[in-house]
């Protein structure tokens, strides 16, 4: 997952949950069938553990993981294999690369505004036949983005957060569709929700914290950190109650697999 946003990133923190985040990873790649891959390229490989999953399915290719955070790469690099598997720092969106047999990208394309004009680049960079494969999510609707937009817009935070409100930065899976198979391509694109059960304290809270939270607590000191995250915590938990069983999270994604013709 590229960090393409003015953020820092912290792996550790991902990683909190890290069973669910990485469940709609492997379900793209399953749905990818018996292909047998020479060269792969991982755009967005966030802390490496996708990537390596890539390198054991097909252990005969070649795998090129790429991220734009330093920190991402950093803890990445625990899984390199010489000559197999590799890690390295770049900007996604100036990504030249070409002869691929599939190129992955997984809850990345979220992160770059410009990366309907990237996919079409992208799949010109496979090779005959090879696929494009990504996964975004859907749920930028879901009450857990919708308040931290509306606190972000606030009178007591707009001044220091507002520039970081955005539309939802992804299409459908039809609009994908459209815009890939406009472009020459056999397009799949389907669209799944977990209903996650998640544990522990503000559980909600600790899954944004990893990911759409990070813009802000990069945009603010500590003090004003505490503070937007108490009153965020407390919206979080009448959006969110815990049930016995735990705190159902909603967690709507948007997959697509794109070949070559």
């Amino acid at each position: 997952m590229s960090r393409q946003a003015e953020a820092v990133w912290d792996p550790a923190q991902y990683g909190v949950y890290g069973d669910e985040r990485f469940r709609p990873f492997r379900e793209l790649v399953e749905r990818l069938g018996d292909v047998a891959p020479r060269r792969i390229i991982d755009l967005g490989c966030g802390s490496g553990e996708p990537a390596a999953t890539l390198a054991g399915r097909w252990p005969a290719a070649v795998v090129e993981a790429l991220d734009s955070s330093p920190e991402m790469i950093d803890a990445a690099r625990a899984h390199e294999i010489p000559g197999r598997l590799t890690f390295r720092v770049q900007d996604l969106r100036t990504w030249d690369g070409h002869d691929a047999d599939l190129i992955v990208s997984n809850a990345v394309l979220q992160w770059i505004p410009e990366h309907l004009e990237l996919l079409p680049r992208w799949t010109d960079a496979l090779a005959p036949g090879g696929r494009l494969a990504f996964q975004v999510p859907g749920n930028f609707a879901a009450p857990s983005h919708a308040i931290l937009r509306e606190l972000c817009t606030s009178d007591r935070w707009t001044a220091r957060l507002g520039h970081l409100v955005r539309d939802a930065p992804v299409l459908s899976a039809e609009g994908y569709l459209d815009l890939l198979a406009g472009h020459g391509c056999d397009v799949d694109a389907w669209e799944t929700t977990y209903m996650q059960t998640l544990t522990g304290d503000d559980p909600v809270l600790e899954w944004v914290k990893g990911t759409a939270l990070r813009p802000v607590l990069t945009a603010l000191d500590a003090t004003a950190a505490d503070a937007f995250i108490a009153e965020y915590r407390e919206r979080l938990r009448d959006a969110y109650p815990p049930r016995p069983h735990g705190t159902v999270y909603p967690f709507r994604r948007i997959f697509v697999i794109a070949r070559r013709t």
